[in-house]
């Protein structure tokens, strides 16, 4: 069960791309849980065919999970993760666009609208204007699925993987002996994900099969890589985390610009493409079990790049590959080998091994976000604070004071404040057995979690609110009026026909519009951040 804000963006989602009936469906999920049919029925007041259609819908874009319990029998569950990702579903399309042209946009936009789509389902809708290009649609879907853009669609990813989750962890509790540690709880936890992580991939090995020898016989001369093809009989979808790794690298590469240079960043996105095809999700901790060399690094800078002009030096101009020795050494922060100097690292670097570091990476992006949204709130003096607990950890008042050279007088108020925006915890240590407040020490500290969960929150509030905004905006009667006379076929093809006001309307709405995806897309990166960057982001807190 959702909460609040999230079931709120949820619904909102729903309703945009499914209409009112689905989401009615899709909101008691919300809101009361997993669900057999018949409770569904009764809770939705809405007929049986109804909510069996809604319901087929939502399985069909892979927004439900099924689930069958002994006390309930089958159960449907809300995926909030997915329902969530559709808001990125235009960047999907523009990083596939330009990784591997239009043709693989319009595969993997198909595939979005639809859910899932078998291979002559999908070429068919596309080469049904023009058929000469079955084979370049061929061509380019085998791709896409050989490199994992696309999955095939298992009766496993259907399937709530909680209820499995807690089933292997029993097993695997079942197994030890005696009074559990600590550490084989965790080893136990680990060999759980583990299995359930094992069974999806081998549920996933599906898609590709062999030719047939006539097929072979045909094409004798191309390579090796031509001699498998896609399953015709295999339903696929998009691999979202496929995307999110592509999202991830960007913001990375732009964190490197904004600390270096744009040279730097050149490494690092070198570095990045050199282990792409390890990066298969966004749970990894640092990039891959094998690690990248040098020279592999040095293989995917472009020739016409001069890694010379990012840094200053009075010898002659050195080679490319001791010009990426020098970058990777910057963002190792190898003159710094501290653990100050580790946890403001890109990368690191020893033995012509290189490693990106993605724990390390996302610990400081969630760390710059929360340090916005406390400037942006409460004002530098704020930030200071933040910081200074941050590094410290638990302090009182008056030495939050003393070492952030402040006023007790201004100290407090902004311990107040950003307690009560959940920024910032209060510990207490009571002196005596009756916890009275007068002989109580009340310590100051920043529990990541808490501040964390309490921003993405704030930030599914808000793109709510830009959706709902960017709706009242369409519904208004004259933008209304405008938006219908201009989906006619004359005033389509000569927009001279709009009067001089309903031009100055539509281009207002339009710019309106504009501003609000601009604003939607950064305070999207931000939950990107917070909730998707490295999920085990926690573990040193």
């Amino acid at each position: 069960m959702a909460d609040a804000e999230t079931a709120r963006l949820c619904t909102q989602v729903v309703h945009t791309h499914f209409g009112p009936l689905t989401t009615n469906v899709a909101t008691v999920l919300l809101h009361r849980g997993r669900l057999s049919f018949p409770q569904l029925l009764r809770y939705t007041r809405l007929k049986s065919r109804t909510v069996r259609a809604a319901v087929l819908v939502l399985v069909q874009h892979n927004l439900l999970w099924h689930a069958q319990t002994d006390e309930e029998g089958d159960v449907l569950e809300f995926n909030t993760t997915e329902c969530l990702k559709r808001l990125r579903f235009g960047r999907y399309v523009w990083v596939v666009e330009n990784m591997f042209g239009n043709v693989a946009a319009e595969i993997v936009q198909l595939v979005l609208d639809h859910g899932k789509l078998r291979p002559p389902d999908i070429i068919s809708r596309l080469s049904i204007y023009d058929l000469k290009n079955t084979s370049m649609y061929s061509q380019t879907l085998y791709k896409l699925v050989s490199e994992s853009y696309l999955k095939p669609s298992t009766l496993l990813s259907h399937q709530s993987p909680r209820d499995k989750r807690i089933k292997y962890e029993a097993e695997e509790k079942a197994k030890l002996t005696g009074f559990p540690t600590a550490r084989q709880l965790r080893e136990a936890k680990a060999a759980a994900e583990a299995r359930l992580k094992r069974e999806e991939e081998e549920a996933e090995r599906v898609g590709l099969k062999p030719k047939s020898r006539d097929q072979l016989n045909h094409r004798s001369s191309k390579k090796k890589v031509a001699e498998e093809g896609v399953d015709d009989d295999v339903y696929f979808r998009v691999n979202l985390d496929k995307f999110d790794v592509h999202i991830r690298n960007k913001l990375i590469e732009k964190a490197v610009e904004e600390r270096f240079n744009r040279y730097a960043a050149l490494v690092m996105k070198a570095t990045l493409m050199a282990t792409g095809s390890k990066q298969k999700s966004l749970s990894d901790t640092r990039s891959g079990t094998d690690p990248c060399s040098t020279n592999a690094i040095a293989m995917h800078i472009p020739d016409d790049e001069d890694l010379s002009a990012g840094l200053a030096s009075n010898s002659k101009r050195p080679s490319n590959a001791a010009l990426v020795k020098e970058y990777l050494g910057l963002m190792a922060n190898a003159d710094n080998p501290t653990p100050a100097g580790r946890a403001a690292s890109f990368l690191s670097h020893s033995d012509n091994k290189v490693y990106v570091e993605f724990d390390i990476i996302g610990r400081r992006l969630r760390r710059r976000v929360l340090e916005s949204v406390t400037r942006e709130r409460h004002g530098e003096d704020a930030v200071r604070i933040v910081r200074l607990l941050l590094d410290v950890g638990k302090m009182d008042e008056k030495q939050v004071a003393k070492v952030a050279m402040m006023a007790n007088k201004d100290v407090r108020p902004l311990l107040s404040a950003m307690s009560s925006d959940c920024l910032i915890s209060t510990q207490e240590i009571a002196k005596s057995a009756d916890h009275n407040p007068t002989r109580t020490f009340y310590l100051w500290h920043i529990d990541l979690d808490r501040a964390y969960s309490t921003l993405l929150s704030s930030l599914y509030k808000t793109l709510c609110n830009i959706s709902a905004r960017r709706q009242a905006e369409q519904e208004e009667p004259e933008i209304k009026a405008v938006l219908a006379k201009c989906e006619r076929t004359d005033v389509a093809q000569d927009e001279s026909l709009l009067t001089r006001r309903e031009r100055e309307l539509l281009s207002e709405w339009k710019r309106r519009r504009e501003k609000l995806g601009v604003l939607e897309m950064r305070v999207e990166e931000a939950v990107f951040i917070l909730r998707d960057f490295a999920p085990g982001r926690n573990s040193d807190e």
